[in-house]
Formats: C-alpha cells, structure tokens, sequence
C-alpha cells in the first residue's frame, strides 16, 4: 500500500508577545515616542481611578510614562515596570519610578496594589500569564485595565504608507493594510486580552468600555509620531525615509494636514474578594 508522505510542519501562528525584538525596540528614541504618542482620554483614567479600590496603581509596559503622568495627575501613585531600559529610564526623568523587567519576570516582592494598568502593551504580555500575574499583585475588589488607542487614518495616507512599506519590507508580519478594518476589528486586541481575564483565579468576568475622540495632524506632526510605530521602529534609515516620503506626499495632497479619528477601547475586570 502506498503511503502519504507526512505533512510539512506548519508554521506556528505569530504571537506579539513573543517578538521580543519589537517589543524592545520603542526605546531607540524615547523622546520622539513620549513626544509624538497621544495620551489617554481623562474619561478613560477616571473611570479606572473611580472603579479601584485606592490610589496604587501598577503600570505595565509604562513606556516613558504617559500613562502613569495621567494617573499621577489623577491623584495616584504609580510603579511602572518596563522590559526597555532607555523607556524606564526616561520615564523616571519625567518623575515616573520604573523598575526594568518583563510584567511576566518582574518580582513583585509581596506588594500589592489597587489597579494594574496597561495602556498600548498588554499584546506584548502574555495574555493568560500576564492576567495571572495581575491577579496576583492586586488588592481584593481592584481593577486591571487594559487599554489601547485605536486610529482610522485617510484612504489616501493609508494606502501610500501600506504601498511604501510592503515594497520595503515584504516579509515583515506586520500588516498596515489591516489598519483599514480598525474600528471593525477591536478583537484583535481585545479578545486575546479578554479570554486571559477568563482564565485568570481571582478576576472577575472582563468588561469593555470605548471612548471616541478626534486629532488633528499636519504633515511633520504625523511623520514624526510615525516611527515609533511596531513596523517602522527597526526599518533601516533609508527604507524608513522612503516610507516617510510617500506617506508626506499623501498628506501633502490633502492639503498638508489630516483629521484622525480615534477610538481608545479597553477591557477590564475586577480582582475578587477571596472567599
């Protein structure tokens, strides 16, 4: 009887927070990311301030602090962990204490707070460890939020920016044709974040919450914030101008400026008293 040769081995599916190479890869310029990355809306911070149990909050991922300056603001005190040591340094220069680890590596040494937040890092977490680990660290009745910034650029910049970046980079995992579906596709970040909370003792069944708002860009502002995105942050120099020439000259067809639209979309869930 014949026999089927065996099956090639299929690849396995990407996962964000496996690549730690992007993930660590923001700090190359710390000042263009904390100067370009919008913030959070005040509604989403005081919503998360409103549900926890007290002002200690956990930031993981905090980057060079954006999130943790509005918490500050909002009356907390607030640790960042962060895996990059050029974001965490920057984030203590901008008065943020940071500690340098992974959120799955990090030692917590026994310390526990009212929220953990995440804003625009949990996909670098894993999902189901990363939940785990909030459980761990947060009081009985405090909130883990996780938050991300959603944004539907105009056909026209999309386009051009898609074009540039598949000739320069072909075989990069990274989509930005899927930025098309972003208001469609909330999923993406929030079911993987979602089914975590699911599987995590201790925390509540995950709510989800959307907060909508505009902003608007000339053509330097949008070509300054643009590599600090996941697919641009390790392009070389000259494949990166390319990208940038033709997107400028997108936004320069539309009169030098464009309107974004956002929508900052989070899900959340309450640690449980213990019985």
């Amino acid at each position: 009887m014949p026999t089927l040769p065996p099956e090639p081995a299929r690849p396995a599916p990407y996962r964000l927070h496996q690549d730690r190479g992007v993930a660590e890869s923001f700090g190359t310029d710390s000042a263009r990311y904390d100067r370009t990355r919008p913030p959070y809306p005040d509604d989403l911070v005081a919503a998360v301030v409103a549900r926890s149990t007290g002002p200690e909050v956990l930031d993981v991922g905090c980057g060079t602090g954006i999130a943790a300056r509005q918490f500050q603001a909002a009356g907390c005190t607030v640790l960042g962990v962060e895996p990059d040591a050029r974001m965490a340094e920057f984030a203590r220069r901008s008065g943020v204490a940071a500690e340098v680890a992974t959120f799955e590596a990090w030692d917590p040494a026994d310390r526990v707070f009212d929220a953990v937040v995440a804003g625009q890092a949990w996909h670098w977490v894993d999902p189901v460890a990363g939940a785990a680990k909030a459980a761990g660290v947060l009081r009985p009745g405090g909130r883990l939020a996780l938050f991300w910034h959603v944004f539907q650029l105009p056909e026209e910049v999309l386009d051009a920016w898609d074009a540039a970046f598949r000739r320069v980079a072909p075989d990069s995992p990274f989509r930005i044709a899927s930025m098309r579906r972003a208001f469609d596709s909330f999923d993406a970040l929030l079911g993987p974040a979602a089914d975590g909370i699911r599987q995590a003792d201790g925390l509540g069944d995950p709510e989800r919450d959307r907060f909508d708002w505009e902003r608007s860009y000339t053509r330097e502002e949008w070509l300054d914030q643009m590599p600090t995105t996941g697919g641009l942050t390790r392009l070389p120099a000259e494949q990166l101008a390319y990208v940038l020439g033709e997107v400028g000259a997108a936004v320069d067809a539309l009169g030098g400026r464009f309107t974004m639209r956002y929508a900052t979309v989070a899900v959340s869930a309450t640690r449980i008293a213990d019985a």
